[in-house]
């Protein structure tokens, strides 16, 4: 019987089960078994290939000090030495994606082929598409299973040493490589081709596949707004002075809610700029730029808009995957629609 190909994965520190983001500053460490969705994945393994090891690191760690955490991981792949590095996956989570993403550049470099998951709106797939091989998974973990056995056949195809076809036929995401083929028909008679299937309403599929953007149609005019109530909410990344909160300076997770129903303005004192996107000395000089506080308030005072919502929203929108700020932004709005709210400004960098 043959050996079993050789695994490492790659996980962050919430899938290693070390913690959330209390754990994010994590170093990376190494356990010698498979760990968390890892038992899930030397199932689908099986008796091909076993998981010798579990690298796992914070993500903050990866990200704030990527020298050091890349170091130790080549270390440990030096010392490990797999037949493949399977990284994830990390569906849409964004420090998660990039880091897995470097991993797999990591792994490449010592001659080890890698691949990871991820949902196609990740950062890491936007940052690195062209450098490793990605397969589409779902936005959540929910598609965990799904993602695994999409991954497997690929990875052992790579430990093999095997080279993989066309990313349409083998299921992992297009990285823009031409090669030279041969098609039975030329090029010109397959546009005109698709261009008939088109006009008479027959099923095509196009060779240059253009992704375009989502169309949104403008909110409607407030109706009143002498007597309306309006939100702020910005993507310039303001922080309370300090960054108490410890909110990420770009890739939102979350957004955050303070309250200003006492405030006439924003003061550089308390509150400044963390945003990896922009400038920010300026605006921590006078916040009231990304989030204009005091402008309103004196549309307020003279009677041109009605009230202020006290509570404003605030992230930095910075290198967040689109459908990530569509949850956010949906959140957002629930929660001014159950308070009433009449509009929202919306002041992005």
């Amino acid at each position: 019987m043959a050996t079993p190909l050789r695994v490492v994965q790659y996980l962050n520190q919430f899938f290693g089960g070390i913690g959330g983001e209390e754990k994010a500053n994590m170093p990376v460490q190494v356990r010698y078994e498979p760990v968390g969705p890892g038992r899930a994945l030397q199932q689908v393994l099986k008796d091909q290939a076993s998981i010798v090891a579990t690298v796992i690191c914070g993500d903050n760690y990866f990200s704030e000090e990527r020298e050091k955490a890349l170091a130790a991981l080549v270390e440990e792949l030096q010392s490990l030495r797999p037949d493949v590095v399977i990284a994830g996956p990390a569906f849409e989570a964004g420090r998660y994606g990039l880091a897995c993403a470097e991993v797999c550049k990591a792994a490449q470099g010592l001659g080890i082929p890698a691949l990871t998951g991820m949902h196609p709106e990740n950062p890491g797939v936007i940052s690195f598409r062209r450098e490793i091989i990605v397969v589409p998974t779902g936005a959540t973990s929910v598609d965990m299973a799904g993602a695994l056995n999409a991954m497997v056949p690929l990875a052992l195809r790579l430990a093999r040493k095997e080279e993989l076809g066309p990313a349409e036929v083998e299921g992992y995401l297009p990285r823009g490589i031409r090669r030279m083929g041969w098609r039975e028909e030329p090029g010109y008679q397959r546009a005109v081709d698709l261009l008939v299937a088109k006009l008479q309403g027959q099923p095509f599929k196009t060779e240059v596949p253009i992704r375009l953007p989502e169309r949104i149609s403008p909110a409607r005019p407030v109706p009143d707004l002498e007597k309306a109530t309006i939100a702020l909410v910005t993507t310039g990344g303001l922080v309370r002075k300090g960054n108490p909160d410890h909110v990420p300076a770009s890739n939102a997770q979350r957004y955050y809610r303070h309250s200003v129903a006492e405030l006439q303005s924003l003061s550089g004192k308390d509150w400044e700029a963390f945003h990896s996107g922009y400038f920010n000395h300026i605006v921590n000089s006078n916040p009231n730029y990304i989030l204009p506080l005091s402008f309103m308030r004196e549309l307020q005072t003279d009677g041109i808009a009605s009230d202020v919502y006290p509570w404003i929203y605030a992230l930095p929108g910075v290198s967040t995957p689109v459908a990530q700020a569509r949850r956010l932004g949906e959140g957002v709005a629930k929660e001014l629609k159950q308070d009433a709210v009449d509009g929202c400004i919306l002041v992005a960098t």
